[in-house]
């Protein structure tokens, strides 16, 4: 399977919007422009307060405003170049998210309309939609945060990028390696900027640790310890449920086919929808790829190997029966080109563990506090001919700084389809329970038919990857 043959087509349906600023702009303009008059639009009549002006401000839409959607959401409004308009979410409105939050569509818009009312009385209405199509076809919009539940990252991700969207999409990038590769192909068809939410990747302690590496201070890198235990109350909630609850009726705000979009259908039962989803293999990879798409995306930082992979690929681990059938109690061994192995684990402190001839860095997820083998090591200065990493100003806002120049961001579409396929790896080998051999260039396993049919999840209809 070559990567031309998998490039994307995405069915996308037909949907209707207003009239877009950027139109009515345009008119006034028109107006102004015939009648000799200089066009002065205050920012204020926009609805933005004081605000940037309209041609240094990026018009978002938020797909997927559950809990971590609604928290990127804040965090892009905060910025006072950022105008968010619309958002799209299959749940109308919620409490059933993780400790009883309450999110959907509904409370997203009633969030941004307050957080703009505060700036001017005139502010402009956010649109909410179910259909994220719908929002992806207002012109005005310049870029979007895709915060879904993982198995629908791939597809809204490639709408996003044909509609010419820069995307800002949480990580893993997306549910499985094929999706990622078309991501990827869709993003530069499209010269469009990603940015993938492995939000660790900008912190600077974590890259100061990576310069270390690189540079060579702990002498020539022997291994990278990946540790990521299970014993948040989440996991223990997960271990603890045995066999399949019974079904339950579909809650009235939520369209839980659109929901399922392209994996298998099944009925609704609320223990594998909001948050938990992450531990049902066909919408998310589990641990693997929930805190492992972070600690795993910093080895591959360290390692300089962000364009590229493993070659060989051993992982066992316990599979949940039931309910939750992501792997538990997981290790795993992923060998480099150059002789350097990623060790993993589901114990020990979370973070990964630099190990090279001459001493050691720990690099603690979350938060990225460093510690080494000696206090002296995490003072050393790297040199200007020395390889540098640079800094980046927040995850969030290094992608915004992105859209404005048009240069890729830290966590760029290639680097998060990359990470995320190593975690997809680990999970094929379990799955498989046996060593695999991969070759990053092709991506493809190598010489092993059955494990290359699972690169790449059947669709159902009408959704599809060809």
């Amino acid at each position: 399977m070559s990567k031309k043959n998998r490039s994307p087509k995405f069915f996308v349906g037909q949907s209707t919007h207003e009239v877009s600023r950027r139109r009515f702009l345009k008119k006034i303009s028109t107006v102004s422009l015939a009648a000799g008059a200089p066009l002065l639009v205050s920012s204020e009549a926009l609805g933005l307060g004081a605000r940037p002006a309209p041609s240094d401000r990026i018009v978002m839409g938020c797909i997927g405003v559950g809990g971590r959607g609604t928290s990127n959401m804040r965090t892009f409004m905060n910025n006072p170049d950022v105008q968010v308009i619309a958002v799209a979410d299959v749940e109308e409105k919620s409490s059933r998210y993780y400790r009883g939050r309450t999110a959907g569509r509904e409370p997203a818009r009633e969030l941004v309309n307050k957080h703009y009312s505060k700036a001017s009385k005139k502010s402009k209405a956010c649109q909410s939609f179910k259909d994220f199509r719908d929002l992806l076809k207002i012109r005005d919009i310049d870029a979007v945060s895709i915060a879904t539940p993982d198995h629908w990252h791939g597809l809204a991700s490639i709408a996003a990028a044909n509609a010419k969207k820069d995307i800002y999409c949480e990580k893993p990038l997306t549910n499985s390696i094929g999706e990622g590769r078309a991501v990827v192909e869709a993003v530069k068809k499209n010269g469009r900027i990603l940015q993938t939410g492995s939000h660790e990747r900008s912190n600077r302690n974590s890259r100061y640790a990576a310069e270390l590496v690189l540079n060579g201070r702990i002498g020539k890198l022997k291994s990278i310890r990946i540790q990521m235990p299970l014993g948040e109350p989440h996991h223990k909630h997960v271990m603890s449920v045995k066999g399949l609850p019974k079904a339950e009726p579909t809650p009235d705000t939520l369209d839980y086919d659109f929901w399922l979009g392209h994996t298998p259908k099944k009925d609704y039962r609320s223990g594998c929808a909001h948050f938990w989803w992450r531990f049902v293999l066909a919408h998310g990879g589990g641990e693997m790829t929930d805190r492992g798409a972070h600690v795993i995306d910093l080895a591959q930082m360290g390692l300089g190997t962000d364009l590229t992979g493993p070659v060989k690929i051993q992982a066992k681990g316990n599979q949940g029966q039931g309910l939750y059938d992501t792997f538990m109690d997981y290790e795993f061994v992923n060998t480099f080109k150059n002789g350097i192995s990623m060790i993993g684990t589901s114990e020990g402190q979370r973070g990964l563990k630099y190990e090279g001839t001459e001493g050691w860095v720990f690099v603690h997820v979350h938060g990225c506090r460093l510690s080494a083998s000696s206090p002296d090591l995490l003072k050393e200065k790297i040199g200007e001919s020395e390889i540098h990493l640079g800094r980046s100003p927040g995850h969030h806002r290094n992608f915004l700084d992105s859209v404005k120049s048009r240069k890729n961001p830290v966590a760029h579409a290639e680097i998060g389809h990359r990470s995320g396929t190593i975690c997809h790896l680990n999970n094929i080998a379990m799955k498989l329970g046996r060593p695999l051999e991969w070759d990053p260039e092709k991506e493809l396993f190598v010489n092993d038919e059955a494990a290359n049919k699972l690169i790449t999840p059947e669709m159902r209809e009408p959704w599809k990857l060809s």
